[in-house]
């Protein structure tokens, strides 16, 4: 792919962030085949933005989430850093489409996981790790039928970023909890709305976390470390509307609120 194509592409999706409009999909001439393709254009879409990458997340981290973005594996994307809050922040809905929160494990590195040739296994990731989480993310598409436009495409989308709010680093010595055991529950306007644990997240959010080490090496330049990375919603996303307010509680780590308008 030229780097014209990849940049028209970058330039399509941007602008349509911007504007809060969609497109059924990118045309033929610009639209990303493969992952390298479509990492290319997402690092592109970080350069026009003029912001800095403030992390990672990974997008379709349970089958049920990759059912309903229609992919058959986990996707990476960027967090860019306006578009990073902390907990307790408002968010705006306007032209949000999916209009949905996730409730997730966030880990900030310590050190970086730079480029290398042999994979980084998860003992490796995790010692880089310097702290953990509480986190909620608020994704979006820029297609009108996200579930159709296949992996690429969505890689190129930034992987359906939007917004992300990040609690602060947990004071509990949670390297001695096992996540994928670990519950976390919503509550929207004060009442359950959705339950989890850890394993929601490709089995576990530490498995989740290799992934994306391991993705970043093979298709951009690694992890940096103060770098944060989201590792997927550990509960069945909950629907949300201007006006409402959620609270998630992941037990001894904490929690997090966001409020919508």
């Amino acid at each position: 792919m030229k780097q014209e194509a990849i940049q028209t592409a970058a330039e399509t999706i941007l602008r349509h962030w911007h504007q809060a409009t969609r497109i059924a999909e990118l045309p033929a001439q610009f639209r990303p085949s493969d992952r390298t393709e479509a990492y290319a254009i997402q690092a592109e879409l970080e350069r026009l933005s003029g912001q800095a990458v403030s992390g990672w997340k990974i997008a379709a981290t349970s089958l049920a989430g990759q059912a309903h973005i229609g992919v058959d594996g986990p996707l990476a994307g960027r967090l860019l850093r306006d578009r990073v809050l902390a907990g307790g922040a408002e968010v705006s809905l306007n032209g949000n489409l999916m209009r949905v929160a996730e409730a997730e494990f966030a880990f900030r590195f310590g050190q970086p996981l730079p480029k290398r040739a042999e994979p980084y296994g998860l003992e490796e990731v995790m010692k880089a790790v310097e702290s953990l989480h509480c986190a909620i993310e608020i994704p979006d598409s820029r297609y009108l039928d996200f579930a159709r436009v296949g992996a690429p495409q969505l890689i190129a989308d930034n992987a359906c970023a939007c917004w992300f709010l990040l609690g602060e680093a947990t004071q509990a010595d949670w390297r001695k909890l096992n996540l994928a055991k670990h519950e976390l529950t919503a509550y929207l306007n004060g009442s359950h709305a959705a339950s989890g644990i850890g394993a929601n997240a490709l089995g576990n959010p530490c498995i989740a976390l290799t992934w994306i080490a391991n993705e970043l090496n093979t298709f951009a330049d690694g992890l940096q470390a103060g770098e944060v990375v989201t590792t997927g919603t550990c509960i069945t996303p909950v629907p949300i509307a201007p006006g409402d307010q959620l609270r998630v509680d992941f037990g001894v780590l904490g929690e997090i609120e966001v409020a919508f308008t």
